[in-house]
């Protein structure tokens, strides 16, 4: 029994080991970042995007309120 063969061989087998480790992880954080890039909810609206938005919810509440006090 030659112990610095089977040594040898646990190292090489634990090199496997953390490469197969370290491919998998890899694995993993790709499907997470794509889970997170095909997620549903809203999407980002820029300034001038915010503004509009903005003025066209003032002009919608403004006719809301003039419709129930008449």
């Amino acid at each position: 029994m030659d112990l610095y063969r089977i040594i040898h061989e646990l190292h090489v087998e634990k090199q496997k080991l953390d490469h197969a480790i370290v491919f998998l992880e890899e694995l993993q954080r790709a499907d997470i970042a794509e889970a997170k890039e095909n997620r549903r909810g809203r999407k980002p609206m820029n300034a001038v995007a915010r503004r509009k938005v903005s003025e066209r919810m003032k002009k919608y509440w403004a006719e809301r309120r003039a419709a129930v006090t008449t």
